[in-house]
């Protein structure tokens, strides 16, 4: 007897539901781009626990008949693709009919729609794939599917869902990005306690942008619009099943292959300024045709665009929409429809790139800077002793070419005179937000010139960080904590570093992370003691969430109440801040909340209690540590130094970047060629 066989129906569309349904945003992305091509103009959503007990999705669509209805439930089922040509070019966002099949497998499924032309609507019930009811009923024009209970016949998909708040954000963030590229639509989204988004008609997406989070988001954007004329290129060979076609009906090649008129493609969209940073990818929504997708590509040709204007380590605000013939876009790669291949990739690409980095340069003037160098140069009074100061030529303008056109000086460390980034050519890099120049580094303690010299705050990097300097070498903490407390102070680099020595050698200590983590190591033991300090603002300070962040807020409240915190809902998407914990700048509270929430609603690991006190230390602990570019007195260093010697765990921050380094008198010996 033969090994193989032919799968069962219901194994089949659990293997499928596997590919479409990842999650219960995955289940809001189909029925939502279903509602999209159904022509609906309102799109409500409903969820409860974060999609998994229940999902409900209403337009006022098309609707369907009962036959279509009955049909739509079948495995490849579709209206919108007739032959195998049309998946050359697809102009609607659903086409492959996986969707409701695979979701009503692994759910109890309830369809209730009716066709304009039907006297009455169609009532389907499907229980794991298994359909349990179907019978007319008296229903307004458009489609009703309801989710309950997502993958109840699946334990092992269900297990690995995270907890209510992540998917909760995950479906938040997916409805903000459809309301955001159908500004002409009406869009709500409520979850069991409250509405998280409502989104009535707008005229353009920077009126979307302005309901969605308010004027001081819209006014930090800069508009951005192009067109390009696209090369004619045929598409690639037909497979050989279509060749054969081809042969059988003594048809020819162009019959097949588009030879039309190649058409234009298009850009247009918003991006931010370059004093606008985010620590992650969650503010970049790009549209091909409608479609939202994530493309690595479009994510190089944003990050080239940004080179040298903003560091490396943080990302952009980016709301941008291609448009294009449909066959130069591939979107049948992946069942998600996420992934998309383009035709000619490399115009695509390159488009992508100069059209927002035009945008930047017309927008923005290139800022000037104060440099200590050796050539090129007028001395300034007022600068610290040996420093001068160094402007473009003002011909160059804020073309790249005047990007591109700095004197090769030799820098020796530098401040910015701008609260932003400058753009810098391509001999600098940036390191924790500060631009150095490249290969600026102390011998041996290699890494030590990479934090700035300069600058009003050190920006935390995203904790998922790799660590950037050499750790000291002694990593058992009783020979740690013996050297630390035997440090004798000597002073500070540029304010910023302190250094110190000891019988083992020269220590360079970052002042603003050893400050974080004793801040960070107090601060959790006087929650578990519940003793946190906290002050009273002057003025509550007001916070617009974004749909992801209220979810996140929501689940996070009471550890925030635990750790200094006083907040209360103002609002259909505010809340007011009238206590904060103690040290922390009330200008400081805003970001630091934002930074908190944006950091929580990506995690990708089930959030619990432990992670999120974490998390809200470290970012207090940041917040209210000493500064760099921050003078301390001698009492004040040897103070810290002393503090750090009484922590669990010295060598690094909660962020994991190292508070020390360890220039060891076996070093200093080697560089003065002693041994």
């Amino acid at each position: 007897m033969g090994r193989i066989h032919i799968l069962s129906e219901a194994v089949a569309n659990k293997i499928a539901a596997g590919e479409v349904v990842e999650r219960p945003a995955s289940v809001v992305k189909e029925l939502l781009e279903n509602s999209l091509d159904a022509g609906a103009t309102r799109i409500k959503i409903s969820v409860e626990a974060g999609g998994k007990k229940l999902i409900q999705i209403t337009d006022n669509g098309c609707g369907m008949v009962r036959d279509d209805a009955m049909l739509a439930f079948e495995r490849h089922a579709t209206s919108k693709l007739k032959d195998a040509d049309d998946l050359l070019r697809v102009a609607t966002l659903g086409f492959r009919g996986e969707a409701l099949p695979s979701i009503a497998s692994v759910s109890r499924l309830g369809l209730e729609t009716r066709a304009a032309e039907a006297a009455s609507g169609t009532v389907i019930e499907i229980n794991g794939g298994k359909l349990a009811r179907v019978e007319e009923a008296g229903l307004p024009q458009g489609t009703a599917i309801t989710v309950r209970d997502l993958f109840f016949n699946t334990p092992a998909r269900k297990k690995f869902l995270r907890a209510e708040s992540t998917e909760l954000s995950h479906i938040a963030s997916l409805v903000t990005h459809y309301a955001l590229a159908h500004p002409d639509k009406h869009f709500e989204l409520h979850s069991s306690t409250n509405a998280m988004l409502v989104a009535p008609p707008v005229a353009g997406h920077s009126e979307r942008v302005y309901q969605l989070f308010g004027k001081e988001t819209l006014d930090q954007l800069i508009p951005v619009a192009a067109e390009q004329k696209l090369e004619r290129i045929g598409l690639p060979q037909p497979p050989p099943w279509r060749r054969q076609q081809i042969a059988e009906k003594s048809l020819e090649d162009e019959d097949v292959i588009d030879s039309s008129a190649p058409g234009e493609m298009r850009l247009h969209g918003l991006v931010s300024k370059p004093e606008i940073q985010k620590l992650n990818r969650n503010s970049i929504f790009v549209f091909v045709n409608s479609r939202l997708i994530r493309d690595r590509l479009i994510q190089h040709a944003l990050t080239e665009a940004y080179r040298n204007i903003i560091p490396p380590t943080v990302y952009p605000v980016v709301l941008l929409f291609l448009e294009m013939p449909a066959g130069e876009v591939d979107v049948n790669v992946h069942p998600s429809k996420t992934e998309v291949r383009f035709r000619q990739s490399t115009s695509m690409h390159d488009f992508v790139r100069d059209s927002i980095r035009a945008a930047l340069m017309k927008a923005r003037p290139v800022p000037q800077f104060v440099a200590e160098i050796h050539a090129h140069a007028t001395a300034t009074p007022g600068l610290t002793p040996g420093a001068r100061e160094w402007e473009l030529p003002s011909d160059l303008g804020a073309s790249e070419t005047a990007l591109n056109s700095v004197p090769d000086a030799k820098l020796e460390g530098f401040s910015l005179r701008a609260p932003q980034a400058p753009a810098l050519p391509d001999r600098f890099h940036f390191a924790d937000g500060i631009a150095v120049e490249a290969n600026a580094a102390v011998p041996t303690a290699r890494g030590v010139l990479e934090h700035s010299f300069a600058g009003d705050v050190d920006p935390v990097p995203d904790d998922s960080c790799a660590l950037p300097l050499d750790l000291a070498e002694e990593t058992d903490g009783g020979s740690t904590l013996g050297a630390l407390c035997s440090l004798r102070p000597l002073g500070q680099i540029r304010n910023s570093f302190i250094l110190a020595t000891n019988e083992d050698g020269l220590w360079i200590i970052d002042q603003h992370v050893a400050h974080e983590r004793v801040l960070f190591e107090r601060i959790l033991k006087q929650r578990a003691a519940q003793k946190v300090e906290s002050q009273r603002l002057l003025m509550p300070i007001v916070l617009e969430l974004s749909p992801a962040q209220q979810a996140v807020f929501a689940e996070i409240a009471d550890e925030l109440a635990h750790n200094g915190f006083e907040a209360e809902p103002f609002g259909a998407r505010s809340v007011a801040v009238k206590v904060a914990p103690a040290g922390v700048d009330a200008a400081q509270v805003e970001h630091m909340l934002h930074e908190l929430l944006d950091q929580i609603s990506r995690e990708e690991q089930s959030l619990n209690l432990e992670k999120i006190r974490a998390r809200i230390a470290a970012s207090i602990a940041c917040h209210a540590a000493i500064k760099v570019n921050m003078p301390l007195e001698q009492n004040k260093i040897a103070w810290l130094l002393a503090e750090l010697a009484k922590t669990d765990h010295p060598m690094s921050c909660p962020h994991g970047r190292p508070v020390v380094l360890r220039y060891s008198v076996k070093d200093i010996q080697k560089a003065f060629k002693r041994i």
